[in-house]
């Protein structure tokens, strides 16, 4: 099974601060079946003044791959990934995600 990532390699030395499953099941959609997206949240240090300097990738899982996709980072403030999660899940966000890990696997 194909793993893909666009974040640099030993960036993330450890388990996620914080995880969401935003969705499971089995979705098709471009010849792909999709079965899992989550958002996850690093905390990549910390500054006394800024607080938390985060990095949030969202992970899709498909039956050909997965792929861990940078969604944003920087300080970002306490609520960064609460944030990052609702935006995803209004509009288009899930979408526009898809379609992008799609075209990352399809490389």
């Amino acid at each position: 099974m194909t793993t893909k990532s666009d974040i640099e390699p030993g960036r993330i030395r450890g388990p996620p601060a914080k995880s969401r499953v935003l969705m499971s099941g089995m979705m098709q959609n471009q010849g792909f079946v999709i079965t899992k997206i989550e958002m996850r949240q690093y905390v990549e240090r910390t500054d006394e003044k800024l607080g938390d300097y985060s990095l949030l990738t969202a992970v899709v899982d498909t039956d050909r791959g997965s792929v861990e996709m940078k969604y944003d980072e920087g300080f970002r403030g306490p609520d960064a990934f609460d944030s990052a999660v609702t935006m995803l899940l209004q509009y288009v966000g899930l979408s526009a995600l898809i379609n992008r890990a799609l075209i990352a696997l399809s490389e």
